[in-house]
């Protein structure tokens, strides 16, 4: 009987692209991907462990999961991911449920992994994190048929004090061009118009393989691969923003005006606590520069709150910061105390009940500025990628350049009737806190 297999991916579209490759090199086994997991014979749980919120799901996902062999038809339980780079050991010894495991720098053994697995052995293979995909391996895109993602690089060198991501997938390493060029031109081929460009930081990309930043020309290339419409990019690192990068997404018709830069605070003192590049005055003149340039960009950026040292007066001037800016789109994190990263062993540790607060604060903050920023839309014609028809409303809803996948806003269609997919011009009649709504334009 064909071994039946389901693959959970939780956490990043870093995390999702490598569920992809599994899942193609598990297909290619002549293994069946399924959907259920109740009809699934091995399952597979590719985690996430960036943040305790992260691994608390990562921990309950295994277990519900583990509850299948009892009311499924569950044989193996094997996990994946960043998670079990970090914690093999503690994962094996505490839940017996575990059948394997696989770390982020060996997941393209997955199929050995599941072969051991299923003879009742508990293979354990986490070795350093260095392995990184190129084109030739198998890929069973997730997404809908007509966007997907594309790792260019892997790790990071940047040494955040809070941040774990070096530990669990190791240095910064870029893809060549010519391995991402010809992975975008395969998923064209598929019927991909929408690439979005993924890496912990891909404004540094290419200076490990090449001299210098490379970003520009890598986004040009992209550009070029026929059938493509939309190229957009994730975790731009804001040290590495060079004026060649925002001359080239501004004057490439193709590149997504939606700048992801992940900012994390605005002062000076908690910034140099995070070793982030830069101070407030760098932010604020790259900002003006981009929006310059680009009046009409939509600039996302994320912010970590209850940092260890931030104080009241602190947190006051980044919601100034955060009311002065002006951002498109805000995400707000509470700081997570990381075990084996430098900010854990910082003083002035901020108590949870604090960090929640402002976290809750500062959202109201945002959706304060959310609510003034939509107008700018109303009246003009935008592009909008269609995805989905809703039958009780009777509209269509996509998304327009300046919203990502999934963690953005959306805009409802009305008065045309385009195809799941493709890219309908629309005029913008209304705006929402997040969303938009218009009707199509011939």
């Amino acid at each position: 009987m064909t071994e039946k297999v389901k693959v959970v991916t939780l956490g990043c579209e870093k995390n999702l692209v490598d569920s992809e490759i599994m899942s193609g090199l598990i297909h290619g086994r002549g293994y069946e991907l399924v959907e259920a997991p109740e009809e699934a014979t091995v399952i597979i749980v590719n985690t996430c462990g960036f943040i305790d919120a992260a691994k608390e799901e990562s921990v309950n996902t295994i277990l519900d999961m583990a509850d299948l062999k009892e009311t499924g038809r569950l044989k193996a339980l094997i996990v994946s991911g960043c998670l079990t780079q970090r914690y093999k050991r503690q994962l094996m010894e505490e839940m017996p449920e575990i059948d394997g495991i696989v770390g982020t720098g060996d997941f393209h053994h997955i199929n050995d992994i599941v072969d051991e697995a299923l003879r009742g052995k508990k293979p354990v293979k986490v070795g350093n994190p260095v392995f990184d995909y190129e084109q030739e391996l198998p890929r069973k895109v997730a997404t809908p048929r007509y966007t997907a993602y594309v790792k260019i690089a892997e790790g990071c060198d940047n040494a955040c004090t809070f941040c774990s991501i070096p530990i669990m997938r190791g240095k910064f390493r870029s893809r060549s061009i010519e391995s991402i060029v010809a992975e975008v031109e395969r998923l064209a081929e598929q019927g991909v118009r929408e690439v979005s460009l993924i890496a912990q930081d891909s404004t540094n990309y290419g200076t490990d393989l090449y001299d210098g930043f490379m970003l520009p020309a890598l986004l040009n290339r992209v550009s070029e691969v026929e059938g493509i419409s939309w190229v957009r990019l994730h975790y731009a690192y804001p040290g590495f923003f060079t004026d060649e990068l925002i001359e080239t997404i501004a004057s490439n018709p193709k590149i997504c005006k939606y700048i992801d830069m992940p900012l994390q605070h605005s002062e000076d003192g908690i910034l140099k606590r995070m070793r982030r590049p830069g101070r407030q005055r760098d932010a604020r003149e790259l900002i003006a520069k981009i929006r310059a340039r680009m009046p009409e960009a939509a600039i996302r950026t994320s912010i970590i709150v209850g940092f260890p040292g931030e104080t009241e007066e602190d947190f006051n001037r980044l919601c100034e910061f955060v009311r002065d800016m002006k951002f498109d789109r805000l995400g707000v994190f509470s700081y997570s105390c990381e075990e084996g990263t430098p900010a854990s062993r910082l003083p002035d540790q901020v108590p949870d009940d604090v960090k929640e607060w402002r976290a809750n604060t500062l959202m109201e903050v945002q959706r304060e500025v959310s609510k003034n920023l939509g107008g700018k839309y109303i009246g003009k014609v935008i592009d909008v990628l269609v995805e989905r028809y809703d039958g009780r409303s009777d509209v269509f809803i996509g998304r327009s350049p300046f919203d990502a996948p999934e963690i953005d806003g959306e805009v409802f269609i009305s008065g045309c009737t385009p195809e799941i997919g493709s890219i309908q011009k629309v005029r913008i009649t209304h705006a929402y806190e997040f969303d938009l709504s218009g009707e199509g334009v011939a």
